[in-house]
């Protein structure tokens, strides 16, 4: 297969004759990867095992530095340089100072990827080592196995949280969760939906007149309404019209309550670079988990407007990690920049001891929202979870994958299993056809969540 010049210049004024082969095949040493960092001091390139969470603090702490990763303009100027569109495992492709982590040395073997078009070079460790150079070497990295995220216990979770608080911040236990978290109440108009939902006599008039009572929410409502996404005919002219002709009670009713909610805390002033923002992440899985919901069979449909709502809600324990643990949100940002290869619950326990997933179901308890939205906020990430409510679960975890799947980004890319789609109910291939109509829509979804975070 075709070697890109600059990986095949390398190879050729080394000793090392290995072949690249194709990415078909599984791996069958580790996979390295390669992270480019910087600070005021200069810049470095550290080489781990992808099976490895990176400690940056410890790294920082070890060198006496502020390393970060590098701006988007610095790695494209790298790029650029070495006309590669991604920077494999091998240093002297860039000369900068090299650091690998001890970890790296414990096989006979080691693997880079990619090596180029569709394939990989599996090197022996003196292989590498020539290609190394004069790295320097040092113990920065934490097994991913070694980090035990609670998935099996939740009734644990509030003992984690209470215990994160009391390392991490000056924060008072108290009886009420919300208070221990010093977070603003809840804006009125999230009370009065909250008891709405849990009124089986209410009435669209009843929602029409929560939301009319809020300005800023009305003229959301109306904005959605109006919108590309919902091809509305005519021009929408009050909140009872948006309600009652385009967008229905119930997806008023959460849309409502997830703007509600995420007013409720200060969007971070600090966030990490290149991960989709809040309410955009927000809105592609509120509409990914939608779509699901619709194509499952009528008698194991899950119900549409809590499905919709969980994925709304599925990323509010980033906001309250922000809120409560602010130092430590700022190193935690730092930490998936570097990490973007592991899912972020594993750089949150490792850091905190807990999880945004953790903080938002125990929250959410606390207020009182449904037990289905509860569920697919705590366990979105834990496919085996078998219980009440489950499905909801299922539906955030299946819809991120499908976005992933399409290029979206939001979290590290897994592999479906075979037997999900028929678990749930659903034709495979008319989820694609949705799922690519969905992310047709670019624009429109963008907008809307350009709308949520202006409200």
């Amino acid at each position: 297969m075709e070697m890109p010049g600059a990986i095949r210049k390398l190879l050729e004024e080394s000793t090392i004759t290995t072949k690249p082969e194709t990415m078909a095949v599984p791996a069958v040493a580790p996979i390295l990867r390669m992270v480019l960092l910087g600070d005021n001091q200069g810049q470095v390139q550290v080489i781990s095992r992808s099976d490895d969470l990176l400690d940056l603090a410890d790294l920082n702490q070890q060198l006496g530095r502020d390393l970060h990763l590098v701006s988007q303009n610095d790695y494209a100027r790298v790029r650029k340089q070495t006309g590669l569109h991604e920077i494999p495992a091998l240093p002297a492709l860039t000369g900068w100072p090299t650091i690998v982590d001890r970890r790296v040395r414990e096989t006979d073997r080691v693997t880079i990827e990619p090596a180029g078009d569709n394939t990989r070079l599996t090197l022996t460790q003196a292989e590498f080592r020539e290609l190394a150079g004069q790295a320097e070497e040092r113990a920065f990295c934490v097994p991913v196995s070694d980090i035990r995220v609670n998935l099996e216990s939740p009734e644990r979770d509030r003992e984690q949280l209470f215990s994160a608080i009391q390392r991490f911040t000056g924060l008072r236990i108290r009886q009420r969760l919300e208070d221990t978290l010093e977070l603003p109440p809840l804006p009125e108009s999230a009370q009065r939906i909250i008891h709405l939902r849990v009124n089986p006599n209410a009435k669209m008039g009843d929602l029409v007149e929560i939301v009319e009572s809020d300005p800023s929410l009305a003229a959301q409502v109306v904005s959605w309404a109006s919108s590309s996404f919902y091809a509305a005919a005519g021009q929408v002219r009050s909140v009872h019209d948006a309600v009652s002709r385009i967008l229905g009670f119930d997806l008023v009713m959460n849309l409502a309550m997830g703007l509600s909610l995420g007013r409720t805390l200060n969007p971070p002033t600090d966030h990490p670079r290149g991960f989709v923002g809040y309410w955009q992440q927000a809105i592609w899985q509120a509409q990914a988990a939608g779509v699901l919901a619709s194509l499952m069979p009528r008698d194991r449909r899950p119900a549409f407007g809590l499905a919709y709502l969980g994925g709304l809600l599925h990323n509010f324990g980033y906001l309250v990690l922000a809120q409560v643990f602010p130092p430590h949100f700022r190193l935690a940002c730092r930490h998936w920049e570097v990490n973007r290869h592991l899912d972020t619950s594993l750089v949150e326990h490792h850091l905190l001891g807990v999880t945004r997933e953790q903080l938002a179901a125990e929250l959410m308890a606390n207020w009182g929202m449904p037990e289905e939205v509860i569920v697919a906020l705590r366990y979105q990430k834990h496919l085996d979870y078998r219980g009440q409510h489950e499905t909801y679960a299922q539906l955030l975890w299946l819809g991120r994958q499908l976005l992933n799947e399409r290029g979206l980004g939001i979290g590290p890319r897994e592999v479906i299993p075979d037997g999900l789609y028929a678990h749930l109910g659903l034709d495979q291939g008319d989820v694609a056809e949705k799922f690519d109509a969905l992310v047709a829509s670019r624009d429109s979804v963008v907008a809307m969540a350009g709308m949520m975070s202006n409200g």
